[in-house]
């Protein structure tokens, strides 16, 4: 593979492995949250009115975040018919072609996101419940994360052709 591929693909992984073990400590401060609600409302008996949309907030960034790094240690789930029983050079094959549809996917995916993004953030887009955040902060980790997971998918599709090719990247 030309050296900007390479470059390209470690910049990536390295990127991805980064935020994706950050995003692994938005489940302590995820936890934190639900634990002071769960205080809030048995010991001093006032319920939080955020909690519950806050720990969904916090939880889609973690999911969302992580997802390119779970990419990156193969950790997604996939349909295994007959997948284990061909070569590793046809299932580098096989994974290359695959991934162009998931690319496909990704890009509408990003472009949803974006554009849900400008309006939340040109119209102050809240939710409708009685804490009623505004909702541009979530979708904005939203965009970042479907973002860095098409990047992350672009250079699995390179990883899968140089494998394919006899020449994995390491």
């Amino acid at each position: 593979m030309p050296g900007p591929i390479v470059a390209f693909v470690k910049y990536v992984d390295a990127l991805n492995y980064y935020v994706g073990r950050f995003a692994m400590y938005l489940f302590l401060a995820l936890a934190a949250v639900l634990l002071y609600a769960t205080l809030s409302r048995v010991v001093a008996g006032i319920p939080v009115n955020w909690a519950i949309e806050m720990s969904q907030f916090l939880l889609s960034a973690y999911y969302l975040l992580g997802g390119a790094y779970s990419m990156q240690l193969n950790g997604h789930v996939r349909m295994d018919l007959f997948y284990t029983r061909l070569s590793p050079k046809s299932q580098a094959i096989l994974d290359a072609f695959t991934i162009i549809f998931v690319i496909f996917y990704l890009v509408v995916l990003l472009a949803g996101g974006i554009s849900s993004t400008n309006y939340a953030i040109a119209y102050k887009q809240q939710n409708y419940s009685s804490w009623a955040p505004l909702l541009w902060p979530i979708k904005v980790v939203m965009t970042i994360g479907i973002f860095l997971m098409l990047l992350q998918t672009i250079a699995t599709f390179f990883k899968d052709l140089a494998a394919a090719r006899g020449k994995p990247i390491a």
